[in-house]
């Protein structure tokens, strides 16, 4: 089922998943978002901390009933995750999704530790989600593109069809065509034998990229991603940032090392994920990746208005 634009007036939902939130930091990002004229419902836990594990926004079972109430509410029309972190791990089997599915169908926005709903959301209920910035993260309030880029594909979704970024280019070239799925690439691998993994990203453009892993531990995260079996079939990979991962020569060899000889476009650098400026990515959408062009194409906007409205 289609997924449709934000109007001026549509509630939005600000769940915590996963780590505890900075009050202020967040307070900056809620002033973003009603500047578009949207009504922010702040969920009950969402300032939480965890009584014994301090990075926790709140117990595992008050991140997972936030979420659940948002989602089965028909009156939200998108929740976005407020940080990362680490913590969905901790809740995603606490949500009922055989209840979300029957709910009116809505868009998941965020990015890091988030990735982990990403999938539980592709493979549970079917709708693609927002691999985007999310109002808790400094990169939110402090750089205008970034939320400017969210607010279009959110609002005026036909004008983000083409994602690009001023240092994409190709590590290896060609073009693919492919459904856009992944996120951060420590996530992917830590979902490896859980309930919502799925077992390959076969036929897909997959999307990578992640923070302060150095590139040995790049390196060990993409093995277990192979050896897992999830790379087979890959049509294409996207990277994004490394911020914190040591030497970009360094992460550029692990990416060719890992991907370099399976006859597919690699594109380095599309702008996305943990980095000072970021685009927003779409992902359980088919695309197509030029990586000569260092384009990534949409079949289709994210988000449609559905015929008749």
């Amino acid at each position: 089922m289609p997924l449709r634009p934000l109007r001026p007036g549509d509630r939005i939902a600000l769940a915590a998943p996963s780590g505890a939130v900075d009050p202020a930091r967040l307070a900056l990002g809620i002033e973003i978002l009603r500047s578009w004229d949207l009504d922010v419902q702040v969920l009950p836990h969402v300032h939480d901390t965890h009584p014994a594990l301090p990075y926790l926004a709140g117990t595992d079972a008050h991140r997972a009933a936030d979420l659940q109430a948002a989602w089965l509410d028909p009156d939200i029309a998108a929740v976005l995750c407020v940080r990362g972190g680490f913590g969905a791990h901790r809740m995603v089997d606490l949500l009922d999704w055989d209840a979300m599915r029957t709910a009116p169908p809505k868009l998941l926005v965020g990015y890091s530790d988030i990735t982990v709903l990403h999938e539980a959301v592709a493979q549970r209920l079917g709708l693609p989600t927002l691999y985007g910035p999310m109002p808790g993260a400094t990169v939110f309030s402090t750089d205008a593109p970034t939320a400017e880029h969210l607010r279009r594909t959110l609002f005026e979704p036909a004008a983000t069809t083409v994602l690009t970024g001023p240092d994409a280019t190709a590590l290896v070239p060609g073009r693919a065509h492919g459904t856009l799925m992944g996120g951060c690439a420590s996530l992917l691998a830590a979902d490896r034998g859980t309930p919502a993994a799925r077992r390959t990203f076969a036929g897909g453009l997959l999307v990578l990229e992640d923070v302060n892993e150095q590139p040995y531990q790049l390196d060990r995260i993409l093995t277990q991603l192979r050896r897992s079996g999830a790379l087979e079939g890959v049509a294409g990979v996207v990277l994004g940032s490394w911020d914190g991962c040591g030497p970009l020569d360094g992460v550029r060899a692990v990416m060719l090392d890992h991907f370099g000889g399976l006859g597919i476009p690699v594109l380095w650098e599309l702008g996305f994920g943990h980095c000072p400026s970021a685009i927003t990515v779409p992902l359980g959408v088919p695309a197509t990746l030029d990586a000569d062009a260092g384009t990534v194409t949409l079949d289709t906007p994210v988000l449609t208005v559905p015929t008749g409205a």
